[in-house]
This record gives C-alpha cells, structure tokens and sequence, in this order.
C-alpha cells in the first residue's frame, strides 16, 4: 500500500488531508492502494487566529469530526526527523518512538512565536502562540485579582503591534474589567516606528482612534533589553511596569524546515514552487506557514489561514495526482485582504496588497466575525460528502463574493 503523510493538523495540513481523500475518491482509488495519514501532536484542529478572543470555548475543533467520516488515518505525536533520501519520518508518540514510511509528504507543520534570546521572557512573557498558552494567559489574568496590588499589578503590556498584538490589545481592557480590574492599564509596543505595519498606512488611522478610544497607551521605537516578574527592561533603562506581558512580536516556520536540505527564506520557511512542491526535494510538499510560495507572480504567501488553506488543499490534491501519475495544479491567489479585529471599537478590513480599506467599525466586525466563526471552520455535519466537497482545489472569492 502507498503512503501519504500530512505533518500538522492547522489550515493547512487538515485541508492537505482531506484533499488528499477527495483526490483518490475523484480517480476511483481503492482505500486498500493508497492511504492517507495525518500526524499531528494532539487530537484538535485549533481555530489558532481565534486565540486573541475572550471565549476560549469554541477555539478547538475534534479531528475525529471531520477526519474519522473520510477515513483519514489520525497518529498523534510529536515528529522529531525527517529523511527524504529514505522517505522516512521519526515519530514520538505515546507508544514510544516509531518510524513511518511516506510515497508522499505533505509538510504542513505551521509557525510558531518568535521568542528571541531575551533575559526572562521564557520565564515571564506569556503569548497565545497555541491553545496551551492562550489558556495560560486567561488562568493568569484570572488570578490577577487575588495578588497583592502592587506596581503595575493592573497593567498589561503587550509587545508586538502588529496584527495579532493590536487584536490581543484591544481585548484587554474589557478582560482586565472582567477579572474585576476596573482601573486596568494596556500598552501597546513595538521596536518600529509604527504600529500595525502589517496592515498598511491607510488603515493607520483607524487602528489609532481605536485605540485612543479604548484608552491604549502606545508606545514605539522602544528595544526589550530583559523581562522580570514585574515589568520590563529597555536597553535604554527605563523600566515599565506590568504584572503582565504578552509577547507577540512576530513569528518564524516550524523548527522542522531548518532539519532539511533544501532552501529556505528570513522567516525559515521552505521555497515550493507553484505546485507546492519543495524545491530541491522529490516526493515532498509543503503548504501553509511553513511553505513560502509564489502566489501571484508577484507577491509570497503570508503566515495566515487566508493562504494556509488554500495551500493545503492544493497541496492535498497535488500530492496524490503525483504519485499517481496524474497532473498537478498550480496555486495561484488573485486576491489579497486582511481584516483586523479592534475589540469593541468594532474592526477594520482592507483589500489589495496596497491595503485600501473597505470597511470600518460594525460592517467590518460584521465580516471578521464570519470569518473567524464561520468561514474558515471546517463542516460540522460529519457528513463526509459535504466535508470532501469543501476541500476542493479552488481559492475562495474575498468574503461577501462566490467562489471561483
């Protein structure tokens, strides 16, 4: 029987997956020629862009939902090396250690934090990189209310202003009343001159009347020399107080890219060319944060599920097609938007790699909520026509048009 492996179960590795089903069903494969196997280290498919929010409730999707209705084979564990001359993957499981033989790879194992070489950030920063420490973070602002009042016991101070540091911001002040902290403080910092320099300077505006309307401070330009259990220090010496920092300054490929012999950009991510296939490597794929692709002969894809997905399955279909023969399709994305969550100052969408902005306030919330709620969760029915249906290699139109 011939293998196919997906490592990483996010937006892209559950669509590369699923995908992969839909392709062999659509070339009338028998199940007992070709497998798909998915490897992730748990048993959820995280809604991760959903980490900023309050309500952690709705955060996790069960993989067996949607995995088990399309026969997707489910190993949990943590991937420890990857041998393409031997197409071998090193697995550590709960059963111990294992090798898995792949015929094609799909590797689709995301991003993580950047966590620079800063004194005590281990120790003292908290992010929500994953469920795990999103959950930390709401434990942690939970418990605020029972520690002494002292220096900077109800400040949050986040560093990182770009897109997921303005949304974990503009939450903050509710979340600190919430916990029973009426006189909260929320700063917002960056090492550049600007916040949300992800999002271009026509949206600038906006993002600073939310925030001065939230009452965030701002604070730019400013160098983390080191990070204690009360604050922070600059490299220049002043001292900001804060029982609690959130770090999200930026984030880099799984460490699993650097383990292989192939090219890779500033962010670690594999170059795949536009069928997804990993450049310099036979037999493999890459899709989502850890994959860097050319998208519209001009622009490379972005760490987000707006890509990730698409990659995936893309990647899912190619994988299959390849080994058996068939031809591959080139991934290509006319589009590009981003739309950004400003807390109860409503939110701000734009459109075009130049960011002109399309939406404000309630109409844009309206947009970011079915995106972050609706659009981008895989079929809740368990049905497994519908679920197959909607891993089909196509790219979805910007948010209020059909697909195409």
């Amino acid at each position: 029987m011939k293998n196919i492996v997906i490592i990483g179960a996010g937006f892209a590795g559950l669509w590369s997956a699923i995908a992969a089903v839909r392709r062999l069903d659509e070339l009338n494969v028998a199940r007992d020629q070709v497998s798909v196997t998915l490897i992730n280290r748990d048993a959820w498919h995280g809604i991760r862009v959903r980490n900023y929010e309050s309500d952690l409730s709705q955060i996790r999707v069960p993989l067996d939902s949607v995995l088990a209705p399309t026969g997707v084979r489910l190993i949990k564990g943590e991937v420890t090396a990857i041998d393409p001359k031997s197409r071998s993957i090193a697995l550590l499981s709960p059963n111990g250690q294992q090798d898995i033989i792949y015929d094609r790879l799909v590797l689709a194992a995301g991003s993580r934090v950047f966590l620079p070489d800063i004194p005590g950030l281990a120790e003292h920063g908290l992010n929500i990189d994953t469920y795990n420490e999103t959950k930390k973070l709401d434990l942690h602002l939970k418990g605020l209310s029972r520690q002494a009042q002292s220096d900077g016991w109800n400040t949050v101070l986040v560093i990182g202003a770009g897109l997921t540091g303005i949304e974990i911001a503009c939450e903050m002040p509710n979340r600190l009343k919430a916990v029973g902290i009426q006189s909260g403080r929320v700063i917002l910092a960056d090492r550049l001159q600007h916040i949300g320099s992800d999002i271009g300077i026509h949206a600038r505006a906006v993002i600073h009347r939310a925030l001065d309307n939230l009452g965030i401070e701002i604070r730019t330009a400013i160098k983390v020399a080191a990070i204690g259990d009360h604050g922070v220090t600059l490299t220049d010496g002043e001292r900001i107080s804060a029982r609690t920092v959130v770090w999200c300054a930026g984030m880099v490929a799984s460490p699993l890219a650097a383990r292989l012999p192939a090219e890779r950009d500033r962010w670690g991510r594999l170059l795949v060319d536009e069928h997804l296939k990993v450049e310099g490597l036979d037999d493999m794929y890459a899709a989502g944060d850890i994959a860097a692709a050319n998208i519209d002969n001009g622009h490379t894809s972005v760490m987000s599920c707006q890509h990730a997905r698409p990659m995936g399955r893309f990647a899912g279909h190619n994988a299959v097609s390849d080994l058996l023969g068939e031809k591959t399709l080139p991934l290509h994305i006319p589009w590009y938007s981003t739309c950004l969550d400003l807390g109860p100052a409503g939110a701000v969408q734009t459109q075009g790699w130049n960011r002109l902005i399309v939406a404000t306030g309630a109409k844009a919330k309206e947009t970011k909520k079915m995106i972050n709620c609706v659009r981008i969760y895989p079929p809740k029915s368990r049905d497994r026509s519908e679920i197959l249906a909607a891993a089909a290699p196509v790219v979805q139109a910007p948010p209020g048009k059909a697909a195409s």
